[in-house]
């Protein structure tokens, strides 16, 4: 919140106002930048993996095939680190419709934020460390 001291001399009255952070601001540009990225990369995936190639050969070894290159690696990580955090900051907007108490909103975005986290980092390890040769 916002607070406003008035300092009036003769005529002119002097505001300064103090603003609480950016996180809001960033959050809010991450959703829309996050967002654009998305439509790119979803979309992308959507048509390699279901209009280029047929959904039925969508198994194991065709997975191992894609990620023995790091190029697709690094192509679903960087989709994984835009989705995981843009979905869950979109339960986060939700949830904060309907939750009023600053203490509980605090700890619901705290516990999204280490699940966001723990998710990140683990996908992307087991992404990184796949290793296609181990799959007959």
């Amino acid at each position: 919140m916002a607070a406003i001291t008035e300092k009036t001399s003769d005529r002119m009255t002097v505001r300064r106002v103090q603003i609480e952070g950016n996180r809001e601001r960033y959050a809010w540009l991450f959703m829309r930048l996050s967002g654009v990225a998305m439509l790119v990369l979803a979309v992308g995936h959507m048509v390699i993996q279901h209009v280029l190639n047929s959904s039925t050969n969508l198994t194991l070894q065709f997975v191992a095939v894609q990620w023995s290159s790091w190029g697709w690696k690094a192509y679903d990580i960087f989709l994984l680190w835009m989705a995981i955090p843009h979905g869950i900051r979109g339960l986060f907007n939700i949830l904060s419709d309907y939750v009023h108490n600053p203490g509980l909103k605090r700890t619901i975005g705290i516990l999204l934020t280490l699940f966001v986290v723990a998710t990140v980092i683990w996908a992307t390890i087991a992404i990184s460390l796949f290793d296609s040769a181990m799959i007959p």
